[in-house]
Parts: structure tokens; C-alpha cells; sequence
């Protein structure tokens, strides 16, 4: 049940991010602005809080960067990823 719930609202969430080939050349994006996910989840990775970014580009709300961070792990759960070969 927990599951399905949170499978329901990750489906909700990702409805916000959109890709368009016209947009951002089909980047995915928050929907209605030209933010990539990418660009989203570097901010964070530099150590950005979703308040700083919230209030630096207006119109964008914490369920748009959480559904990023959703878009970002749905990706990586399905691709397959090499590891680095280790440097001697």
C-alpha cells in the first residue's frame, strides 16, 4: 500500500518535468521554463538548498526540484552503468 502511494505521487511528480525536442533540444525540463533537470541537480550538487534555488528562479516550487531529483534516480534505475577502471 506505502508503495503504490508513493508510486502514485512519484507518477504526479514526474508529470512536471517535460521533454521537447523544441525546448532546450529535447532536454528534459521543469515544465513551463527552460531549466534542465541537469542544470537543477548540478545547482544542488554544488551545494545549493532547494530554498536558494527556489527563490533565485521564481515561478519553480520544491515539487519541481524534488521531481528532478525523481527524474534523476527513474534514469539511472534504467541504465546500465560501467564502473571507472581504476588508475594504477
Amino acid at each position: 500500500m506505502i508503495g503504490d502511494l508513493m508510486n502514485q505521487n512519484h507518477e504526479k511528480l514526474l508529470q512536471r518535468i517535460v521533454i521537447d525536442p523544441k525546448v532546450m533540444t529535447g532536454k528534459p525540463v521543469i515544465k513551463g521554463t527552460r531549466l534542465t533537470v541537469q542544470f537543477i541537480l548540478g545547482l544542488l550538487g554544488e551545494g545549493s538548498t532547494i530554498e536558494e534555488i527556489i527563490k533565485e528562479y521564481k515561478g519553480i516550487k520544491k515539487e519541481d526540484i524534488m521531481a528532478c531529483l525523481i527524474f534523476a534516480s527513474e534514469a539511472i534505475d534504467h541504465s546500465t552503468i560501467l564502473p571507472l577502471a581504476a588508475k594504477a
